[in-house]
C-alpha cells in the first residue's frame, strides 16, 4: 500500500504540469478580430473613388441617386469563401424577376489594395457567365479595385472588419452583403454565402424606399484557415489540456482518499491483530 502512494507524486506533478500548459497564453487568432458591426443608417462615403473593372476611375456615388445597392466585400484572388459567395449573389439575384441595372446596382470591392482592374474584369466575366442574363449583368454589377485609405473609408461605414495575416498570406474576414438605401444610408446586412431570393427582394424593396432595419441576427461565416505556428497551443490542444489537467486533480484526490482509507484500514486490522 506504501508502494502505491509513491504514485500520489508522478500523479499530482502531471496534473500541475497539464495545469501550467493550459495557463499558457495561446497566440490570439486573427479570425477573432474579424466580422461584422451593424452600422444601420450610417452614410456611405460617396465620394471615395476607385477604378471599375475596365480601369476608368470611378466614385462610389456614380452607382447611387436613383436605385438601391448591393454592397458585397470581397476579394478577387482570395483562396476559400469570397469565390463561394459571389457565386452564392449570384445564384440569389438569379431567382427573381428583379434585374440589376434596372431595379439596383450591384457592387462589389475588393478590400485588397493590391489588386487590379483585369482581376476585377476577369471576376466579372465569371460571374456574369453563372448569372445567365449577360446584358442586366454587365450594365448593373460593378467591379472596383482601389487603394488603401479609400478601401478603409467604405470599409469601416459598413462595419466591416478584417486583417492580413502575414503567416498564412491571407485575409481574414467574415462574408456577408449590405443593402443600402439610393441615397447612400446602409438600409440591412445579410450575413452568409447565399439569401433567400424572397427576403434578399423584400430588403432592396425597403432600401429602395429609404427605410433602414433593424439588426439582423448574425451567423458568420469566416473566410480564414488558420495555423498558430511557432510552437504555441491551438484553441483545441487548450481545451483538451485544461480538461486532463482537471480530470487529473480529480483522479488524485480520489486516488488519495482511497489509498489513505485503505492504510488507516489496515493499520486498524493490524492492531486487532495484536
Amino acid at each position: 500500500m506504501k508502494r502505491s502512494l509513491f504514485l500520489a507524486p508522478a500523479l499530482l506533478t502531471l496534473a500541475v504540469t497539464a495545469l501550467s500548459a493550459a495557463a499558457q497564453p495561446m497566440m490570439p487568432s486573427p479570425a477573432r478580430e474579424v466580422g461584422w458591426e451593424q452600422q444601420m443608417g450610417t452614410q456611405l462615403p460617396l465620394d471615395a473613388t476607385f477604378q471599375d473593372e475596365n480601369g476608368r476611375s470611378v466614385r462610389l456615388g456614380d452607382y447611387f441617386g436613383k436605385k438601391p445597392v448591393i454592397l458585397s466585400l470581397a476579394y478577387y484572388e482570395c483562396p476559400m469563401l469570397c469565390g463561394i459567395a459571389l457565386e452564392g449573389l449570384a445564384r440569389s439575384l438569379k431567382g427573381f424577376t428583379l434585374a440589376p441595372g434596372t431595379d439596383f446596382e450591384v457592387v462589389t470591392l475588393s478590400f485588397n489594395p493590391s489588386e487590379k482592374p483585369p482581376l476585377a474584369r476577369d471576376k466579372k466575366t465569371n460571374l456574369v457567365g453563372l448569372y445567365g442574363r449577360k446584358a442586366e449583368a454587365e450594365a448593373g454589377w460593378h467591379f472596383l479595385t482601389g487603394e488603401e485609405a479609400q478601401i478603409r473609408r467604405v470599409t469601416e461605414a459598413v462595419g466591416f472588419k478584417y486583417r492580413w495575416d502575414e503567416l498564412q498570406k491571407q485575409y481574414a474576414h467574415a462574408t456577408g452583403i449590405v443593402l443600402v438605401t439610393p441615397e447612400g444610408l446602409i438600409s440591412r446586412y445579410f450575413f452568409g454565402v447565399e439569401y433567400a431570393p424572397k427576403e434578399l427582394r423584400l430588403g432592396l424593396s425597403e432600401a429602395s424606399e429609404g427605410k433602414v432595419g433593424g439588426v439582423t441576427a448574425q451567423l458568420l461565416l469566416l473566410c480564414f484557415q488558420y495555423n498558430p505556428a511557432l510552437g504555441k497551443y491551438t484553441a483545441t490542444t487548450m481545451t483538451v489540456l485544461r480538461i486532463a489537467a482537471a480530470l487529473l486533480i480529480i483522479g488524485f484526490g480520489v486516488f488519495l482518499a482511497v489509498m489513505l482509507r485503505r492504510e488507516r484500514r489496515g493499520r486498524a486490522q493490524a492492531g486487532a491483530g495484536v
